[in-house]
């Protein structure tokens, strides 16, 4: 069916041009509101309507009449009609609907996917400071940025998953301070301790290893502790390597993994944030007022000027103390250093709090003048997860002292329903994470619903070799036209929709569509399931409905695995 609706688009587009050829409407099929209405719906007729200057019902049928003498439409298509103000509803013969079964099985994993075209493309997700174990709202990050990276690769992408992690500042050295503390026997809720620390059960934990002078590895660090409980560089080498290594066993449990890791550090050590800072001072685009400097970012879009590096200080005793620069500068120098690594498309994903940062960034970046073009980078802003669990809110984990983990959902349900769930919203929506009907083994859990639609074609399929000693590998030559059920031409149709899917997907960062995708397969296979049998006495009509549902499975499998969940073949 792919290979038909590329046919078919190719006479609309002839048709278009030799009705119209001083005009170019973009030319393409919609999916009717109501199925009845037809296979696919045309618009061209109401896009020439107005500059033609002729009644759109009389050009929808000027089309149909030319479409008509068309090879693609007079081998695909059934029958065409006029509704409304001049839509043409199209109607497929079986023979295109039944075609998709082939395409997808000789396709097998690779149906939906593109060939490579060379673009680079770098997605920076998670990038947690290693201060604690990754909540919730990374899990959410973990999940949707894992999956924008398969969706990449799915339209031939090379993409590189990045994380960016700040490991110097005031958070790392709270957490130092923390360490030593409890070092020290302190905990909290005792004097001395201090106000700002830490205070989850990991703090103790990294003490107790950094007591016994123990060697943490991280995937991109490693670090032996001294014991001293005095060196506080010490134990702040140590407390990050820590918590990289527990930060990496989370997200192995989750099964994500990432190519690169970048140090915010290495932007000051390598000069990178010095350069980027004189570079806008050079263009003119800096002012100091009352002893800061200042981006003058309203000239670039945003709502205020921004301050760069903060006044100096002068404290009580009189030591004056320089100011530093505010967050978003280093992240600027960042965002040079991806575009100068060759990286023209990125993707930033970020909790909905970071919402200010996309204005100074951007305008930073375009201050620069580096040839980085407006709108660079992306950015996908993700709201905070609720957790409910019997009824209630959980809203504390021990571990964590002041947090739900992510390590916690997965150990309270599973890896798969994590992901699925995590992903099955927009970013851009508040999310209400059950807990208990992340469990439940019935239509009302999404991930089971589609899990189990293809652990059911798995069973169907495994009768069917038993009782009939079949072999799944003759499925693909099995007579087709036999698949005539409504219930048939409603599953073809949704399978060959998902290659199209996966593209719009892509290009508008939105992993929920293949969530939202799965359900609607799933769904049209149940449907299937309960309007007729598979295991019939009719060997050639048994065959090709065991054909459609072995295509079903691997659409059903295909998804999936964008998404980071399994396909289990028994539940």
């Amino acid at each position: 069916m792919i290979r038909a609706k590329e046919e078919l688009l190719q006479d609309l587009a002839a048709e278009v041009a030799a009705l119209a050829p001083d005009h170019k409407p973009a030319v393409g099929f919609e999916l009717p509101k109501q199925a009845a209405h037809g296979d696919f719906a045309c618009t061209a007729a109401m896009q020439l309507a107005k500059p033609l200057k002729r009644n759109p019902r009389e050009l929808a049928q000027a089309l149909i009449d030319g479409l008509a003498r068309r090879p693609a439409f007079a081998r695909w298509v059934e029958s065409m009609e006029i509704a409304g103000p001049g839509f043409i509803n199209l109607r497929l013969k079986a023979a295109a609907k039944q075609s998709i079964v082939q395409e997808v099985l000789a396709a097998g994993d690779a149906f939906g996917r593109r060939q490579a075209d060379g673009r680079q493309v770098l997605v920076e997700f998670v990038s947690a400071n290693p201060t604690g174990p990754l909540h919730v709202g990374h899990g959410r990050q973990a999940a949707l940025g894992d999956a924008i990276c398969n969706l990449f690769e799915t339209q031939g992408s090379q993409v590189l998953r990045e994380f960016y992690y700040n490991d110097a500042g005031v958070q790392i050295a709270t957490l130092a301070a923390s360490t030593q503390a409890r070092l020290k026997g302190l905990k909290p809720g005792d004097a001395g301790w201090p106000e700002s620390a830490y205070n989850g059960d990991y703090i103790a934990d990294i003490a107790a290893d950094y007591a016994a002078r123990k060697t943490v590895r991280a995937d991109d660090r490693e670090f032996t502790a001294s014991g001293d409980p005095e060196n506080l560089d010490d134990i702040r080498q140590f407390a990050v390597a820590y918590l990289r290594h527990e930060q990496d066993l989370d997200l192995q449990a989750f099964g994500v993994r990432f190519d690169n890791y970048f140090l915010e550090s290495s932007l000051y050590s390598d000069g990178r944030v010095e350069q980027t800072v004189q570079r806008l001072v050079e263009r003119g685009h800096t002012y100091e007022s009352e002893g800061a400097l200042w981006l003058k970012s309203t000239d670039f879009g945003d709502d205020k000027d921004r301050v760069m590096k903060k006044s100096d200080t002068v404290g009580a005793d009189g030591r004056k103390t320089e100011g530093g620069y505010t967050y978003f500068v280093p992240d600027v120098a960042y965002h040079i250093n991806k575009w100068q690594r060759g990286y023209t498309k990125c993707i930033n994903i970020q909790g909905s709090d970071h919402h200010g940062t996309i204005a100074r960034v951007r305008a930073g970046l375009q201050a620069a003048d580096v040839g980085i073009p407006q709108g660079f980078p992306d950015y996908v802003l993700h709201k905070m997860v609720t957790v409910m669990k019997g009824g209630e809110e959980v809203k504390i984990s021990k571990r964590a002292g002041s947090y739900v983990t992510l390590r916690d959902l997965i150990d309270w349900t599973s890896r798969d329903a994590v992901r699925f769930f995590l992903i099955s919203r927009k970013a851009d929506t508040e999310f209400v994470f059950d807990v208990d009907l992340a469990l439940k083994q019935n239509d009302e859990n999404p991930v089971y619903y589609v899990q189990y639609a293809h652990a059911r074609i798995c069973s169907v399929i495994q009768q069917w070799v038993e009782q009939s000693g079949g072999d799944v590998a003759t499925l693909p030559a099995a007579d087709l036209s036999r698949l005539v059920a409504p219930s048939e031409a409603a599953l073809m149709l949704k399978l060959a929709e998902y290659p199209a899917m996966l593209a719009a997907a892509a290009a508008d960062l939105a992993p929920h569509a293949v969530a939202f995708y799965l359900r609607d397969v799933a769904s049209a296979f149940h449907s299937y399931y309960a309007a007729e049998r598979f295991l019939v006495d009719d060997a050639a009509l048994a065959r090709a409905r065991l054909a459609l549902l072995l295509a079903t499975r691997q659409v059903l499998r295909c998804g999936l695995a964008v998404l980071g969940v399994s396909a289990p073949e028994k539940m």
